[in-house]
């Protein structure tokens, strides 16, 4: 049997509640809501980073940031790390990538000749890390929007919105960067359309939703005009007394940065402008993943077609009073959307609970296109999930996230793990010897800090042993023993 092939759609800093399938009646995603119906939303989906390099790194080698070498944003990945998608190609995969790739130095004070890349397998590479708002021409040589961009008679630019310091206005819808990430993924499909007997991987990285926060205008004007009171962030004036000091920094400012993004500075209607772009950004990336999607069908190549839609990581988006993202565990920074579709071939509209981390997606789709296991990996197949009506909607005991200084920004060095079980989640700060414990049943708001707790501390304990533990099975898996010693 020909293999499926691998459409793989991976937005950037998209919290789990930022879709309409996943709940949140404020959006409209209708071509990822229909993704979800005709194939399985997983509800528990956890990173294992905060932080764009090193979770993108993660789940591209089934690894953890700290086995895989990247636990910062700006460290190269090493040369002998395998990505899925070269795995995929090794099998004779055609592989391509559009936008954001994202696992090594990609910053134009120091990159300014692109992403330096490893042996990824990617034979089409459309790179733009996100678009240029620097005005840096020297370094449109390697940002393949700009250059397209250039060709349209077009450059970037953004405008504030009504004068606000947070929120701008992009180029239009068909000159966005999202957009021209769909361009290069229809162009990829409708090449290898040619050619059915050859499968390809292809990873459609859009930049949106990530800040900086710069949609087209009337998408933007639609969500001011829905967004009510009823929408502002989740935060308590009080709750961070009791949490961990990153916190409290960052609530000063994002990124450590002292009125980046100070929460207190900020009116209700400065948050609200914030949340209407950021489901502006989301509903044009929607309709790009409906372009896309179209373009499959009108190809033949649907129900040939693996579809994976997922997120590298959240944002705070205001709530617990902190914008952006950094070393904190919330569930709006670290679970992410995750559906998976192959019409015919995987259930439909089914909707999982079990706990998955994002490392078992490279496991699993090695495992759908039966392709060999990976010894190196540290992820699980939860292929049975999307094939068995019967298999019990469970798949793992506890998920885990680390943030080891993974973001250098200001004085503040953080070093911390999370582990969470269903219920409990416990975070620990190992450079501060700080601490959260949350009961989620109790507590979904994460508000109530029990760290502390006198009446919790068997709790506590308990979940700091199960934080050892996956830390030390953390471990490389390899390089496997060669002679007895």
């Amino acid at each position: 049997m020909r293999r499926p092939n691998v459409l793989y759609i991976c937005t950037d800093q998209q919290r789990y509640d930022a879709l309409s399938c996943y709940g949140n009646d404020r959006l409209d995603t209708p071509n990822i809501d229909k993704l979800a119906a005709e194939g399985v939303l997983m509800r528990n989906t956890y990173c294992q980073s905060p932080v764009c390099a090193p979770s993108r790194a993660s789940f591209l080698t089934g690894r953890y940031p700290r086995t895989c070498g990247v636990r910062q944003n700006g460290q190269r990945m090493p040369r002998q790390e395998k990505l899925v998608t070269k795995l995929f190609a090794d099998a004779g995969y055609t592989v391509g990538l559009s936008g954001k790739l994202h696992i090594a130095p990609c910053h134009t004070s120091v990159c300014v000749s692109g992403e330096p890349r490893i042996d990824d397998g990617y034979s089409v590479f459309h790179w733009s890390h996100h678009p240029d708002f620097r005005g840096a021409k020297s370094n449109w040589a390697n940002n393949e929007y700009n250059i397209w961009l250039a060709a349209r008679g077009q450059e970037y630019n953004r405008v504030p919105y009504c004068g606000s310091p947070y929120v701008y206005i992009g180029p239009d819808t068909v000159n966005s960067h999202s957009h021209w990430c769909a361009e290069m993924a229809i162009e990829f499909i409708q090449s290898l359309g040619l050619y059915p007997e050859n499968p390809w991987m292809f990873s459609l990285n859009f930049f949106d939703p990530h800040h900086d926060f710069d949609p087209p205008k009337e998408l933007l004007e639609k969500y001011i005009a829905r967004l009510t009171t009823e929408d502002l962030p989740n935060y308590q004036p009080g709750e961070l007394d009791h949490k961990p000091a990153p916190q409290q920094v960052d609530h000063e400012g994002a990124y450590s940065t002292k009125g980046n993004f100070a929460y207190d500075a900020m009116r209700k209607e400065d948050h609200l402008l914030i949340k209407a772009a950021y489901y502006a950004m989301i509903e044009q990336l929607d309709k790009e993943v409906g372009r896309v999607v179209q373009t499959l069908k009108d190809t033949n190549q649907y129900e040939d077609t693996v579809i994976v839609f997922t997120s590298d990581h959240g944002e705070m988006l205001g709530d617990h009073g902190i914008y952006l993202k950094g070393g904190y565990f919330y569930d709006p920074m670290v679970k992410v959307p995750l559906i998976i579709s192959w019409p015919g071939h995987f259930l439909k509209g089914v909707v999982r609970e079990a706990m998955i981390e994002l490392v078992d997606i490279a496991p699993t789709l090695l495992d759908i296109a039966q392709l060999p296991p990976y010894t190196a990996m540290q992820g699980k197949s939860f292929y049975k999930l999307l094939t068995e009506p019967d298999a019990e909607d469970c798949f793992r005991e506890t998920v885990y996230c680390e943030y080891y200084n993974a973001m250098r920004h200001g004085t503040v060095k953080i070093f911390a793990t999370m582990i969470f079980d269903g219920r409990y989640k416990l975070n620990y700060y190992h450079s501060s010897n700080q601490g959260e414990l949350y009961d989620l049943n109790l507590d979904p708001q994460e508000r109530l800090n029990l760290y502390n707790d006198a009446s919790y501390v068997n709790i506590k304990i308990m979940m700091l042993e199960t934080m050892a533990n996956r830390m030390a099975f953390t471990a490389d898996p390899l390089p496997m023993r060669e002679a007895a010693y």
